[in-house]
């Protein structure tokens, strides 16, 4: 799955103190905005994405938040696909893809035998000051 996140109509943005109630308002929203952009919560492709969302945000939240007092999602979508990413000030860039195969992998592996179970994608993308990153996920609906 090839995607331009950046092509895509759709678009929301939330900024949240990194504190643990991030996890619960990053879903809720997730919610609404899924619904209003007429994609219903029943598809089979929501609650897997909701559960790597909540698994993102936690993770913002328990490592970077030292570093960043703040965490962002964004929400995005088009026709055919479901996008989203987590944003924070810490600099560490986890191995994805190594995630799924490596010893305690935890959480960042059931995101991603989920993305890739639903044939979706996901990658790191660092801050041009190297302080920084997203992980960006997409699914296709």
């Amino acid at each position: 799955m090839s995607v331009r996140v950046e092509t895509l109509p759709r678009r929301h943005v939330l900024t949240v103190p990194s504190e643990p109630p991030a996890v619960r308002l990053a879903r809720e929203t997730a919610e609404q905005v899924l619904v209003e952009w007429g994609i219903g919560l029943r598809h089979p492709t929501v609650d897997p994405a909701l559960l790597i969302l909540s698994e993102l945000v936690t993770n913002s939240v328990r490592h970077a938040a030292v570093l960043s007092p703040k965490v962002t999602v964004i929400y995005a979508a088009g026709a055919d696909c479901l996008a989203f990413a987590v944003y924070d000030r810490h600099p560490y860039q986890p191995p994805l893809y190594g995630a799924v195969t490596g010893a305690g992998a935890g959480g960042l592996g059931t995101v991603m035998e989920l993305v890739m179970g639903l044939g979706g994608t996901a990658a790191v993308r660092g801050d041009a000051d190297g302080q920084g990153k997203s992980i960006w996920i997409t699914l296709p609906l």
